[in-house]
């Protein structure tokens, strides 16, 4: 199998808090990152300033060389416009981005490890790794 790994942990990780029980969770499962996820790390890199900026920079393009980040296909786009459909009519839509986040999951038959278990908990059939294990 394989994980997704969601922004917050990846930005929890440049800012030296990494969790060991997602890590043991996630175990010796393939790792990959959506494109939606590179936006938003890079995103954080465009906000940031000096010193920061330049540690966030290279943070992220360390990380971009080592892991393979997903791209937004036909497919993800059809789990996406299921999902969005499906919260739509619970009235439970979740953000834009994680419901790219979480169609990539789905359409890759992957788990996503995340800490934001608010949100993706809505998304039906998506497996959770979670801080809490």
């Amino acid at each position: 199998m394989a994980v997704l790994i969601d922004t917050g942990l990846l930005v929890d990780l440049e800012r030296g808090v990494a969790n060991p029980q997602v890590d043991a969770a996630i175990g010796e499962e393939d790792r990959a990152i959506s494109v939606i996820t590179v936006s938003e790390l890079l995103h954080g890199v465009h906000r940031a300033d000096g010193a920061q900026r330049a540690r966030r920079s290279a943070f992220v393009e360390h990380l971009l060389a080592g892991m393979r980040a997903l791209e937004i296909t036909e497919q993800v786009a059809r789990v996406h416009a299921d999902i969005w459909a499906q919260l739509a009519a619970r009235g439970e839509v979740i953000g834009a981005h994680d419901l790219w986040i979480a169609a990539t999951a789905l359409a890759h038959g992957m788990g996503l490890a995340t800490g934001n278990t608010r949100e993706f908990k809505r998304v039906p059939g998506l497996r959770l790794i979670t801080p809490a294990g």
